[in-house]
């Protein structure tokens, strides 16, 4: 019996070592793994991009005198009920309200995305995230989820082979500007500055995350932390100094706000002041710098030929309106991906326009292009659509079907009226069920959008053929996707 212990216990002892030594040689590995992280690259896209920017500068003294400017107003996790053009109460924005007065706006615009970053990357690269493969949230270099994403070989920036609007209109000979949130990436060649950007001023990530530095081009201006109260403010001199400076080119201003994501800073001028507390105070904030942008625009005598879009990159978070929605922040379902979307050109859109045909994020890497009167890249599938007939001309959507994804879920479409959702993981309410939704998948479900708005009730017993249609749909969506992931053609 003695022996028989001793023998269990030698037996033990060596599996603890052996378990010791594969546990030490899988963590040096993983670590050599991400210190030698290198950004996955498609050499004959990145060329091919390459040679289509270089037709278009090599055509750009030909291009028409007097294109139209750009002004993209991005703001981070306001809701669809946050401004009052779009029916607040409570929080109070009259400048950008005017703004829409003066233009358009569209009901059902959606973020190409239910979270920042792959919402940002469809926008300025005018197609589904997805296709990118950046579908999740970059985090700070260094980070415990930025180092298991660089172990896992996955994207942590945009990729150098995607084309952004900033990069056609610069090649195209606009003066281009971003100031603000970037979060698509925080090294070469994912910098804004390496994508198009001659001009940059602005945070990395989120607010929310550590070390928040401001950033003129590739340099620190204001180390970590910086002071969220000012930011708003700062941003706001900077996107005048450019209108102010840029002369009698044409430009491109991408202005991607901090706000309303938490946590939440508001400036001493606006601190206390809203009927919606601290959130109300923020957009406050928002609502003054879009007013002093307009104001610079016509002061240089701009405000004629500038389009100037303002718009959300996903619904709110823990505070702030879905507009009654389903869902928000995070979620497929209405409340997380459709945001307020407002544009004013003088003389090209007329006041007052009011639609509730389909819009998304993608759509505005479009309708840049066709100000400045190039044609997209033909060496990839784009999916967004000029917005232009739409908002000017009182058209139908060019979009007959939209695609909803989580990470790289494809978790709903929406045709028209009805939005299929296929089955997936659904968030309850209740804490404990957070870590477990993905684990319980509902559905499928048919909502009739126009019944019923607020996705409550599914239909697919009412609707069998329109169910089975759509379902036939995202099916051959997928096909095509996993033959060709990136969208090459």
């Amino acid at each position: 019996m003695l022996r028989a212990l001793r023998w269990i216990a030698t037996l033990s002892g060596g599996l603890l070592l052996l378990g010791l030594f594969a546990g030490l040689v899988f963590a040096a590995s993983a670590l050599l793994r991400i210190r030698g992280y290198h950004p996955p690259e498609d050499a004959a896209a990145l060329a091919r991009k390459r040679s289509y920017l270089a037709e278009i500068a090599s055509r750009a003294g030909s291009l028409p005198k007097g294109r139209p400017n750009l002004v993209v107003i991005l703001f981070d996790d306001l809701g669809d009920g946050d401004l009052g053009f779009m029916g607040s109460r409570a929080v109070a924005t009259p400048r950008i309200d005017r703004l829409a007065r003066e233009g358009a706006v569209l009901d059902h615009y959606y973020a190409p995305a239910p979270y920042c970053t792959p919402s940002r990357a469809g926008l300025l690269t005018g197609r589904y995230p997805i296709r990118t493969g950046l579908t999740q949230v970059v985090f700070p270099k260094g980070s415990p989820i930025d180092s298991l994403e660089r172990w896992s070989g996955r994207p942590v920036g945009l990729p150098a082979e995607e084309i952004t609007l900033a990069e056609v209109l610069h090649a195209a000979g606009y003066a281009t500007a971003m100031v603000g949130k970037w979060h698509l990436g925080d090294a070469s060649p994912s910098l804004p500055n390496d994508l198009g950007f001659e001009h940059y001023l602005g945070v990395l990530y989120s607010n929310d995350m550590q070390p928040l530095a401001l950033w003129r081009n590739r340099k620190i201006v204001a180390a970590a932390p910086v002071d969220q109260t000012t930011l708003t403010a700062r941003y706001t001199e900077e996107a005048i100094r450019f209108i102010r400076d840029v002369g009698s080119q044409p430009f491109f201003l991408y202005f991607a706000h901090s706000f309303p994501h938490i946590p939440l800073h508001a400036s001493q001028a606006n601190a206390g002041r809203s009927d919606a507390g601290l959130y109300g105070d923020v957009v406050a904030d928002l609502d003054d710098s879009v007013g002093a942008v307009l104001d610079a625009l016509a002061a240089q005598g701009h405000s004629r030929d500038t389009l100037v879009i303002v718009a959300s990159d996903n619904g709110p978070w823990f505070q702030g309106s879905a507009r009654g929605n389903r869902g928000r922040k995070n979620d497929t379902f209405e409340g997380g991906m459709r945001v307020p979307f407002a544009a004013r050109w003088p003389g090209r859109i007329p006041p007052g326009t009011r639609s509730s045909e389909l819009a998304i994020g993608m759509d505005v890497f479009s309708t840049g292009l066709a100000l400045a009167r190039v044609p997209p890249p033909e060496d990839r599938r784009i999916d967004g659509r000029d917005l232009l007939p739409l908002l000017a001309d009182g058209a139908s959507s060019a979009h007959d079907t939209l695609y909803y994804y989580s990470d790289r879920d494809l978790q709903a479409l929406r045709s028209r009226r009805f939005k299929l959702h296929d089955r997936h993981g659904v968030f309850g309410g209740a804490p404990w069920s957070w870590p477990i939704a993905p684990l319980m998948p509902r559905g499928p479900w048919l909502f009739d959008l126009q019944q019923d708005p607020d996705e409550s009730y599914d239909v697919h017993a009412r609707y069998p053929e329109r169910f089975t249609e759509l379902q036939a749909r995202m099916a051959a969506w997928e096909r095509a996707l996993a033959a060709n992931p990136r969208g090459w053609r």
